[in-house]
This record gives C-alpha cells, sequence and structure tokens, in this order.
C-alpha cells in the first residue's frame, strides 16, 4: 500500500509545539501537557499550502460541549498560520483528553463573538491581554461537531 504524500505528518517548526503534540500522541491523552497550569486540545488539521497533516494545542475552549479555537498567536499583528489552514479546509478533528471527534470550523462574528470572546478569556484569561497587544481582531472559531 503506498501513502499518500497529502496524508503524511509535518510536525510543527515550533519547538514547544512539536514537544506538546508529542507528548499527546505518545500518552493518548491531551492531559499529559497544559499550558500554564490550563487544559489544552488538539486539533490536526490539512496544511493550506503544504497539504500535509499539521497538529496544534490550543487552549480548551469549551462551553456546554462546544468547542472554540481561538486564532491569538500571543496578541502578535498576524494570524496564526493554522488560521489559514482552517480558512482553506475547515474539516479538523480534536483531541480533548482520550476523546477524538471531527468537527467543521466556522469563524464566528457580530453577537456570536460577542457571547464566545468572554468564554475565551475566561478558559484562559491572558487572552484579553493578548487583544490589547494587536490592532486585529482575535478570531473565534466554533467547531461544529460532524454527525
Amino acid at each position: 500500500m503506498t501513502s499518500n504524500v497529502d496524508d503524511e505528518y509535518a510536525p510543527s517548526t515550533a519547538g514547544w509545539v512539536r514537544d506538546q503534540v508529542e507528548k499527546v500522541t505518545a500518552a493518548g491523552t491531551t492531559d499529559a501537557v497544559d499550558i500554564m497550569g490550563m487544559r489544552v486540545v488538539l486539533l490536526t488539521m490539512r496544511g493550506a499550502k503544504s497539504g500535509k497533516i499539521r497538529k496544534v494545542p490550543l487552549m480548551r475552549v469549551e462551553h456546554d460541549g462546544v468547542y472554540a479555537a481561538v486564532a491569538s498567536l500571543g496578541g502578535a499583528p498576524k494570524n496564526p498560520v493554522w488560521y489559514y489552514n482552517l480558512k482553506a479546509d475547515p474539516k479538523l478533528t480534536l483531541q480533548d483528553g482520550e476523546t477524538t471527534k471531527e468537527y467543521v470550523a466556522r469563524e464566528i462574528e457580530g453577537a456570536e463573538y460577542d457571547e464566545w470572546w468572554p468564554r475565551a478569556v475566561a478558559a484562559y484569561p491572558p487572552y484579553a491581554e493578548y487583544q490589547t497587544k494587536t490592532t486585529r481582531k482575535i478570531p473565534l472559531f466554533l467547531l461544529d461537531p460532524v454527525n
């Protein structure tokens, strides 16, 4: 059986991302890592340019079983690369603990954004500071489960 280059996992160029992904993969659970003592989820998506599989740990922002992904990049002036991956192909898997499910990401704005931003900040308070560091409005995606 031949492997498709598009199904090849391409580790992040960021060392901390690679390390966290390796720990989650080895342990089989996102409980193996945290950021500042707070839980993360692991998103797996397709790279917009490379077409390869990309994995990124993000802060766990969840409310009533619905997940959000916050494209903060620590308040940098640009969006994280994974933002463009989801815009190009919104299908992803999310691992929370030992559970992995399929989702479709959609960027939210307006009233939905206003409802979710405080939830994101409650899950990870540094998001509020990150927003003050940049002129861009930090994007939010809601992750709709694939049934």
